[in-house]
């Protein structure tokens, strides 16, 4: 593998952390589309896991107290466990032209919603009642693609809730998820014992760079990090894109 293709994917996961770290989510919106580009959807899903799953169990037990209700959270993370599973076999029976394509749409719709709907506003009963919906959208995306942004990020963004309150709802919604995405992709092949140690490395890298998200959220306008992202996320895509299609 080449030197450029291994720095791209260790760039790509370190700015997820600082991501995670800013606003609570990051690493798959980032790290998946870079690492898809490296190493194909398959093995940048599985990689992703790992960090997934232990970055979000430590922000949801720091933030528990802040989360939405309880309610909320069965319908939006039980949504979510569920269409992680019929995405994982999604992810085990497509080609991978199709997947890397599915991966490339996810991002620019995340991308269209986010500029084209930036002051839509939930109201928290409307949210409520359709939870489960988008939570097993988010599942479906997530097992299939590695992302779940367009579906569950937009979703509680348009809630318009304050930073603890949406990093406390989403981590618990990730770690309910990835924790049934382990098994169903070890059930199908997709996760293997290399797989899962690429998997620490991206954890440690990911550790390595959240204070420093958690330090430059406290300091700096959000709108700077949702713009970065914006455009990293445009490029990605786009490159994606052009080798899937030509």
């Amino acid at each position: 593998m080449a030197v450029l293709s291994i720095v791209l994917a260790v760039l790509a996961v370190a700015l997820g952390g600082v991501m995670k770290g800013a606003i609570g989510a990051g690493v798959p919106i980032i790290a998946a589309p870079a690492l898809t580009m490296v190493f194909g959807v398959q093995t940048a899903v599985a990689i992703l896991v790992v960090p997934n799953l232990l970055s979000n169990v430590w922000q949801a037990w720091t933030y528990r107290d802040k989360a939405l209700s309880r309610r909320f959270l069965v319908l939006f993370a039980g949504g979510g466990m569920l269409g992680v599973i019929l995405g994982t076999y999604l992810l085990a029976s497509l080609p991978q032209e199709t997947l890397s394509l599915m991966v490339a749409f996810a991002v620019l719709g995340y991308i269209a919603l986010r500029v084209t709907k930036p002051d839509w506003v939930l109201g928290r009963a409307q949210a409520e009642k359709y939870s489960g919906v988008a939570g097993t959208m988010g599942g479906l995306l997530q097992g299939a693609t590695g992302i779940s942004a367009p579906a569950s990020i937009t979703y509680l963004n348009a809630m318009r809730l304050p930073r603890e309150a949406f990093i406390g709802t989403v981590s618990i919604f990730f770690v309910a998820m990835t924790a049934i995405q382990i098994p169903a992709l070890w059930s199908v092949g997709i996760m293997t014992g290399e797989r899962l140690v690429m998997g620490f490395a991206a954890l440690g890298i990911v550790f390595v760079f959240m204070p420093l998200g958690t330090w430059l959220g406290r300091r700096t306008s959000p709108k700077v990090f949702d713009m970065t992202m914006l455009v990293v996320l445009g490029v990605i895509a786009a490159k994606i894109l052009i080798e899937a299609l030509f």
